[in-house]
This record gives structure tokens, C-alpha cells and sequence, in this order.
């Protein structure tokens, strides 16, 4: 396990007890003195569960994992089995706000993505909370909540798909980025030629896509 790259569970009761495990990645040169960008990661479907060694198969925690750096702070909870993002979207939350409040986040840089099922949340989660979000990146996903894409008319959004895509076909992201632009000129739109589901590692391991998310902050 990457030492910086901590294993933590959250737990908080609300209406109901909240319990998610998730990782925690800080920067090398991390300073509690200097305020941070953070980065949300939610994984896939395959991903489900309690045991975190599975989130660190794909996406920013297996980069980590393998010993890429980032300038980010990189939190990436894991789903509970037999739910969904969409189910847990007020959970993610509050496990967001209690991370905000226990480290040095910068509140103005806090940015959302995620792959597949994590793309759904991705779409999801920014529409539920739009003020939160100086932008977000979702992965060959699309959105289950399309008739309230307007909340999200002052986002930024770079979107990424496979055009051989078999598990979300193409045609599902194409909807919701046409939809979106609709209300938001901010909008990216990424098709990978003869790529199919895992249009993630390219993604992920492209530095544009930070240099990206770091232009922007919320207002």
C-alpha cells in the first residue's frame, strides 16, 4: 500500500448510520499550513464492498498505488455492496464535508470524477450539488437525473467516452452531453476512437486533464 494512500472508515449518524470505507491519498509534500485542491473519485460497479483493495484496481487509487504523484488531495470512498452512486449521494457528502472539516481543503478546488458506474455518480452527484463542484470529469458514464442537467449550467465539464463502448454505449453519453450543452458552453466532450469500456486509463493518465481541473475554481 502506497503510504500515502491511507485506508480510513467514516462513520456519522444522521437520520441513519452513515458507514463508508475509503482512501485518503495526500500529496508528498503535504502541509497541514498550505490549503489543498481535492480531488472525489468514485469507482465502478465491479468495485463494490468493504474491502478497499478493490477501488485500487482502476482510476486515481491504482495510479497511486503504482507511485504516481499528485498535487491533489484524493479522497475515494467505496459504494456499499448491492447500491449504487445514486443511492448514496447524500452519504458522499457528508463523508465530503467531514474530510473538508478534519484537513487544510481548499473549498474553492474541490473537483469530482469518477468511471462507469462512478460516471453516473459523477453526473449525479454534481447535479445534487452543483455549488460544490469547480468541476467535474466524467468517465463513460451518463446521468439517471437528465431532466435537472440545468443545475448544472455553470460547471465545468470535460466528459470522456469509448466510441466501441459495449457497457455504456456511446449513444447514452452523447445524450446527456447534448442535452447539457443545451444551458452550458463549458462543456468538453472526449471520444476515443475504437476504445471500448475502459476509457479510464487513458483519461487518467493524461496530465492535461489536472492542468484542466486546476484552471477553474468556484466563485
Amino acid at each position: 500500500m502506497s503510504k500515502n494512500q491511507l485506508e480510513k472508515t467514516f462513520k456519522k449518524q444522521v437520520t441513519k448510520m452513515i458507514s463508508f470505507k475509503y482512501l485518503l491519498y495526500l500529496p508528498k509534500n503535504y502541509d497541514t499550513k498550505e490549503k489543498w485542491p481535492l480531488i472525489l473519485f468514485l469507482h465502478g460497479m465491479g468495485e463494490r464492498g468493504n474491502n478497499l483493495d478493490r477501488i485500487k484496481k482502476h482510476g486515481l487509487p491504482k495510479m497511486i498505488e503504482d507511485g504516481h504523484a499528485f498535487p491533489f488531495i484524493i479522497l475515494s470512498p467505496q459504494c456499499p455492496r448491492k447500491t449504487y452512486w445514486s443511492m448514496q449521494l447524500e452519504n458522499v457528502k457528508e463523508l465530503l464535508d467531514d474530510v473538508v472539516e478534519q484537513h487544510p481543503i481548499d473549498t474553492k478546488r474541490i473537483y469530482l470524477t469518477g468511471l462507469s458506474m462512478g460516471g453516473y455518480g459523477t453526473w449525479d452527484l454534481a447535479i445534487k450539488y452543483p455549488k460544490i463542484f469547480a468541476a467535474i470529469a466524467p468517465i463513460c458514464g451518463s446521468s439517471s437525473m437528465l431532466g435537472e442537467l440545468i443545475f448544472l449550467k455553470n460547471t465545468p465539464i470535460w466528459a470522456f467516452h469509448g466510441e466501441k463502448d459495449s457497457k455504456v454505449p456511446l449513444a447514452m453519453g452523447e445524450q446527456t452531453i447534448n442535452l447539457i450543452k443545451k444551458s452550458n458552453n463549458n462543456v468538453k466532450f472526449t471520444v476515443y476512437p475504437d476504445v471500448d469500456h475502459n476509457s479510464w486509463d487513458l483519461t487518467y493518465n493524461n496530465p492535461k486533464l489536472y492542468e484542466w481541473f486546476l484552471e477553474h475554481k468556484t466563485e
